[in-house]
């Protein structure tokens, strides 16, 4: 049974149909055959490579019984998700002048997703970074979102984020290099 789509939003429909076909000991070419679709076209689909269209979607639901717009709904919130992420992937960034690209030496600088990691970046800056990246963070998200990560966050292995975070959480607005 196919699973309701509010459970599979975002999921490419290859994947749902590969976990039909598989569930109904179905050979892709057995499927390709039954909608007389060509079998390049059917992989294509269930490797992810292609998505499904409104003729492919109304056979697979008089096939399998179901709602005749289910795999284009399906097709719809994927190519909405990958829509949202090439928009994450322009979202606004720190100034990159202003902070080292080695702080995160274990991933490439410009494909991280800042609003999804803030934690984990708030952590690193306050951990590493100097005063001019710690200023950088807190503009770039605010006074209120570092307070708010900083005094949820238990603390690091490192004394350089215990020192900035009570820096900070003092000044409530940036840290100062006088400070240091």
């Amino acid at each position: 049974m196919l699973p309701e789509l509010a459970r599979i939003k975002g999921i490419h429909p290859g994947a749902i149909l590969k976990r039909e076909l598989i569930q109904r000991g179905m050979k892709p070419i057995q499927l390709a055959v039954t909608l007389n679709e060509h079998k390049q076209t059917i992989s294509a689909i269930l490797n992810e490579r292609r998505g499904v269209n409104t003729k492919l979607s109304i056979q697979l639901g008089k096939l399998f019984e179901i709602d005749l717009d289910y795999f284009l709904q399906i097709q719809a919130s994927y190519d909405v998700m990958n829509e949202m992420q090439k928009l994450n992937n322009q979202q606004e960034k720190p100034d990159f002048n202003r902070i080292r690209k080695v702080l995160f030496w274990d991933t490439d600088i410009d494909n991280i997703d800042w609003e999804q990691h803030k934690i984990a970046v708030i952590k690193r800056i306050f951990e590493r970074g100097n005063t001019d990246e710690i200023n950088e963070i807190v503009r770039f998200y605010g006074p209120t979102t570092i307070q708010n990560v900083l005094v949820k966050f238990p603390g690091s292995f490192l004394p350089s984020f215990e020192i900035n975070r009570t820096l900070f959480l003092n000044s409530n607005t940036s840290v100062h290099d006088d400070a240091l």
